[in-house]
């Protein structure tokens, strides 16, 4: 059965029909508060009274310094938004820096010169146990590897990412990888309904993407085994594994490539910016970010982000 912990600047709470209690624990990281398994086990149990969390800042439960992994491209409806055949894209892995993480309800801040700002709305793998390298995760086996499973918002500057064709310095601004805001703490048959995840993201209250984990091209055994080939993770790294369709950055279409094909490269890109910039869909200052990951049933729910948009420049 699930538990669900969240992280306040007081420390770690157990979430309980009643409400709130607080982890019995010393635990000051998430590697730490996942060893200590038995402490978040006894706040769930409900023996103890709930404390009310009124107006207390939620904090990302899953702590940094720690390795933030993130697939590329991994499901089908975003593959084709990205003009990608999804039967001929390999699984493919970057890294974004652990400062890039922020709380569920943190503001997400704008570098100053950016102007393509996208969302991007993920299940993050929190990693219970060493996976060395050569591991092979099965579904069998994936719980002794996943200790829990979290909502990210994978935040993007598109007019950085897509001229340099990298993706760290792109998604690794500070506040660019809002995490939580529940660590939900599970066991083989939650994992099992990993595909069952509806994950939806609304901005301004109008839906942008709303899609089930089903869609994923690789799935998360396959994306763990393949990543041990060449990299280690610890518990409390976390691994993000993609985002469906319906992101602002989509392809340009089979014409519109060719044309740009033709351009030299400063004339293509100053196009392409263009037009990207008349897209109402990439994020504003003021604009609010809403994201959910849940089962239908509601029985495996990460909780809600809401996280508004601001500028770098007027936060300093």
């Amino acid at each position: 059965m699930s538990i669900a912990v969240i992280r306040t600047h007081d420390g770690w709470w157990a979430e309980t029909p009643q409400g709130h209690v607080r982890v019995p624990t010393s635990a000051t990281t998430t590697a730490e508060l996942l060893a200590d398994r038995a402490a978040v086990e006894a706040a769930a149990s409900g023996e103890q009274p709930p404390t009310q969390l009124d107006g207390q800042e939620l904090l990302s439960p899953v702590t940094a310094p720690c390795r933030v992994v993130a697939q590329m491209v991994n499901y089908r409806s975003h593959a084709r938004d990205s003009g990608f055949d999804p039967d001929k894209v390999p699984p493919t892995f970057f890294r974004k820096t652990s400062g890039s993480i922020t709380g569920p309800r943190a503001t997400i801040l704008r570098p100053e010169g950016v102007r393509l700002l996208d969302y991007e709305v993920e299940i993050g793998l929190v990693i219970g146990a060493p996976l060395p390298i050569g591991t092979v995760v099965t579904d069998a086996n994936l719980a002794e590897y996943v200790a829990g499973l979290v909502i990210a918002d994978d935040v993007s500057a598109r007019d950085l990412q897509l001229p340099k064709t990298q993706f760290y310095e792109s998604k690794s601004y500070p506040t660019f990888t809002p995490l939580g805001p529940r660590l939900v703490l599970t066991g083989p048959a939650d994992l099992a309904r990993w595909r069952e995840l509806r994950l939806t993201l609304e901005v301004n209250g109008r839906p942008r993407q709303n899609m089930t984990a089903a869609d994923m091209l690789t799935g998360p055994a396959r994306a763990l085994t393949l990543l041990a080939r060449f990299q280690t993770l610890d518990p409390g790294d976390v691994l993000l594994t993609g985002t469906p369709g319906g992101t602002a950055l989509r392809s340009p279409g089979a014409l519109a490539e060719k044309v740009g094909a033709l351009l030299p490269a400063h004339l293509k890109w100053k196009t392409f910016f263009r037009r990207q910039e008349a897209n109402p869909a990439y994020l504003r200052d003021g604009d609010v970010v809403t994201a959910r990951v849940r089962t239908d049933d509601g029985l495996l729910d990460l909780g809600e982000q809401r996280t508004p948009v601001g500028s770098a420049r007027s936060a300093r």
